[in-house]
Protein backbone atom coordinates (compact mmCIF):
# COMPACT_ATOMS: atom_id res chain seq x y z
CA UNK A 1 0.00 0.00 0.00
CA UNK A 2 2.82 2.39 0.90
CA UNK A 3 4.71 1.61 -2.30
CA UNK A 4 1.61 2.41 -4.37
CA UNK A 5 1.20 5.73 -2.57
CA UNK A 6 4.86 6.61 -3.14
CA UNK A 7 4.54 5.65 -6.81
CA UNK A 8 1.47 7.88 -7.21
CA UNK A 9 3.22 10.81 -5.50
CA UNK A 10 6.32 10.48 -7.64
CA UNK A 11 4.19 10.18 -10.79
CA UNK A 12 2.32 13.33 -9.80
CA UNK A 13 5.60 15.13 -9.22
CA UNK A 14 6.88 14.13 -12.67
CA UNK A 15 3.58 15.24 -14.22
CA UNK A 16 3.72 18.61 -12.46
CA UNK A 17 7.31 19.12 -13.58
CA UNK A 18 6.38 18.28 -17.17
CA UNK A 19 3.86 21.14 -17.04
CA UNK A 20 6.69 23.36 -15.78
CA UNK A 21 4.99 23.91 -12.44
CA UNK A 22 7.38 24.74 -9.64
CA UNK A 23 7.08 25.33 -5.93
CA UNK A 24 7.18 29.09 -6.47
CA UNK A 25 4.07 28.82 -8.66
CA UNK A 26 2.21 26.96 -5.93
CA UNK A 27 3.20 29.62 -3.39
CA UNK A 28 1.89 32.37 -5.68
CA UNK A 29 -1.60 30.85 -6.02
CA UNK A 30 -2.92 33.14 -3.27
CA UNK A 31 -1.85 36.16 -5.33
CA UNK A 32 -3.72 34.67 -8.28
CA UNK A 33 -6.90 34.44 -6.19
CA UNK A 34 -6.49 37.99 -4.84
CA UNK A 35 -6.00 39.38 -8.34
CA UNK A 36 -9.02 37.40 -9.58
CA UNK A 37 -11.14 38.98 -6.81
CA UNK A 38 -9.81 42.40 -7.80
CA UNK A 39 -10.88 41.80 -11.41
CA UNK A 40 -14.30 40.58 -10.29
CA UNK A 41 -14.87 43.73 -8.23
CA UNK A 42 -13.40 46.31 -10.61
CA UNK A 43 -14.24 44.87 -14.05
CA UNK A 44 -16.95 42.30 -13.28
CA UNK A 45 -14.88 39.48 -14.77
CA UNK A 46 -15.68 35.89 -13.93
CA UNK A 47 -12.80 33.47 -13.35
CA UNK A 48 -12.70 32.23 -16.97
CA UNK A 49 -12.46 35.76 -18.37
CA UNK A 50 -9.75 36.50 -15.79
CA UNK A 51 -7.77 33.45 -16.91
CA UNK A 52 -8.19 34.47 -20.55
CA UNK A 53 -6.96 38.00 -19.78
CA UNK A 54 -3.84 36.78 -18.00
CA UNK A 55 -3.00 33.49 -19.69
CA UNK A 56 -5.10 33.23 -22.85
CA UNK A 57 -6.28 35.09 -25.94
CA UNK A 58 -6.94 38.41 -24.23
CA UNK A 59 -3.52 38.63 -22.57
CA UNK A 60 -1.91 41.06 -25.05
CA UNK A 61 -4.87 43.43 -25.06
CA UNK A 62 -5.12 43.38 -21.27
CA UNK A 63 -1.41 44.13 -20.85
CA UNK A 64 -1.60 47.08 -23.27
CA UNK A 65 -4.69 48.57 -21.63
CA UNK A 66 -3.60 48.13 -18.01
CA UNK A 67 0.07 49.06 -17.68
CA UNK A 68 -0.51 50.14 -14.07
CA UNK A 69 -1.07 46.48 -13.10
CA UNK A 70 2.23 45.31 -14.60
CA UNK A 71 3.90 44.65 -11.23
CA UNK A 72 0.89 42.67 -10.03
CA UNK A 73 0.88 40.64 -13.25
CA UNK A 74 4.55 39.74 -12.78
CA UNK A 75 3.72 38.33 -9.32
CA UNK A 76 1.13 35.92 -10.73
CA UNK A 77 2.09 32.25 -11.00
CA UNK A 78 2.94 30.53 -14.30
CA UNK A 79 4.36 33.74 -15.79
CA UNK A 80 7.87 32.43 -16.42
CA UNK A 81 8.58 32.44 -20.11
CA UNK A 82 10.96 30.30 -22.07
CA UNK A 83 12.57 27.03 -21.32
CA UNK A 84 15.36 25.79 -19.24
CA UNK A 85 18.89 26.92 -19.75
CA UNK A 86 21.24 24.04 -20.14
CA UNK A 87 24.91 24.00 -20.82
CA UNK A 88 27.63 21.48 -21.27
CA UNK A 89 31.36 21.55 -21.10
CA UNK A 90 33.47 20.07 -23.85
CA UNK A 91 37.13 19.41 -23.15
CA UNK A 92 39.33 18.92 -26.17
CA UNK A 93 42.77 17.41 -25.77
CA UNK A 94 44.80 18.96 -28.54
CA UNK A 95 48.27 18.16 -27.23
CA UNK A 96 48.82 15.00 -29.19
CA UNK A 97 49.50 15.24 -32.86
CA UNK A 98 47.75 12.55 -34.80
CA UNK A 99 48.55 11.54 -38.32
CA UNK A 100 45.22 10.64 -39.89
CA UNK A 101 46.76 9.94 -43.29
CA UNK A 102 48.14 6.59 -42.15
CA UNK A 103 44.81 5.10 -41.20
CA UNK A 104 44.25 1.90 -43.10
CA UNK A 105 40.83 0.88 -44.18
CA UNK A 106 39.70 -2.31 -42.56
CA UNK A 107 38.35 -4.95 -44.85
CA UNK A 108 34.92 -6.19 -43.98
CA UNK A 109 34.44 -9.89 -43.65
CA UNK A 110 31.62 -11.30 -45.72
CA UNK A 111 30.45 -13.53 -42.87
CA UNK A 112 29.91 -11.56 -39.71
CA UNK A 113 28.66 -14.56 -37.72
CA UNK A 114 29.47 -18.21 -37.78
CA UNK A 115 28.98 -21.04 -35.37
CA UNK A 116 31.39 -23.83 -34.74
CA UNK A 117 30.50 -26.79 -32.65
CA UNK A 118 32.81 -26.99 -29.66
CA UNK A 119 35.39 -29.73 -30.02
CA UNK A 120 36.10 -29.86 -26.34
CA UNK A 121 33.46 -30.35 -23.73
CA UNK A 122 34.64 -29.29 -20.28
CA UNK A 123 32.25 -31.76 -18.70
CA UNK A 124 34.20 -34.67 -20.17
CA UNK A 125 37.36 -33.74 -18.34
CA UNK A 126 38.12 -35.37 -15.03
CA UNK A 127 37.45 -32.36 -12.83
CA UNK A 128 33.70 -32.31 -13.45
CA UNK A 129 33.21 -36.09 -13.21
CA UNK A 130 31.70 -37.75 -10.15
CA UNK A 131 34.12 -39.46 -7.78
CA UNK A 132 35.30 -42.92 -8.72
CA UNK A 133 34.85 -45.84 -6.43
CA UNK A 134 38.02 -47.51 -5.24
Amino acid sequence: MISKLISILISGLVLAQSFNVGLDDVVQLDELMEHAKYHAQKYGDNFFVFISKHYGELKEDHQKEHQEEKEEHEQLPFQHQGGHASSFLALIDNHQSRDYHNIEEQKRATNTFFYQSPDYNCYLSGIFQPPWQA
